[in-house]
């Protein structure tokens, strides 16, 4: 017999839902574990190839603070879904907090980003923009307390970030490396 949960507590519910789970083992043991439960979620990294640049974001991240970690850090844009499709909540995200309008979505993968204590899986995707991509400023919602502030980060420097451990969100390590790995000419030196 596989382990199951035998019953569930609701600890908490705001933005996320805290549980507590009993666990019930294959041996017939229990064991109690805690869930942070607030769903699906998209990340996307927007590169423009022919200006090599990526638009990522920064905003205030109350949880790596409390981690010793800086008040904000650069992040690809990212989301909760909502009630659509991933691909409309990725586009979505990114107009909120970019200004891009989005056209083609390519799928990285969907996968679960901290599987030890929550049921987030998150669908990441690049998407090439231009120029003429761009519709507003972006900075996220007002009505949500979002003040994020876009940049556009040459995708040489970006790599550079990441080798020197500047670059600190798993879902932006990940579209970046899944971005060096399919278009390596990107980062190539034009010299």
């Amino acid at each position: 017999m596989a382990p199951r949960i035998g019953g569930v507590r609701l600890v908490h519910e705001g933005w996320a839902r805290y549980l507590v789970a009993e666990v019930m083992q294959d041996d017939g043991t229990r064991m109690t574990r805690e869930i942070e439960d607030h769903g699906r979620a998209v990340a996307v990294l927007p590169y423009d190839p022919d200006r090599r640049v990526a638009a990522l974001v920064s905003q205030f991240r109350a949880a790596v603070l409390y981690s010793g970690g800086p008040p904000s850090h650069v992040e690809v844009p990212a989301g909760l879904l909502d009630e659509g499709a991933p691909e409309d909540e990725a586009r979505r995200e990114v107009m909120e907090e970019t200004g891009l309008r989005l056209s083609r979505l390519d799928f990285v993968a969907s996968a679960w980003s901290m599987p030890g204590i929550s049921t987030e899986r998150m669908d990441l995707f690049l998407a090439p923009y231009s120029a003429a991509d761009r519709t507003g400023a972006g900075g996220g919602l007002a009505s949500e307390g979002e003040a994020v502030a876009v940049h556009e980060i040459p995708l040489p420097e970006l790599a550079a970030m990441s080798q020197r451990g500047a670059l600190t969100d798993m879902k932006s390590l990940v579209l970046l490396f899944a971005l060096q790995l399919q278009r390596p000419d990107l980062f190539a030196d034009r010299g």
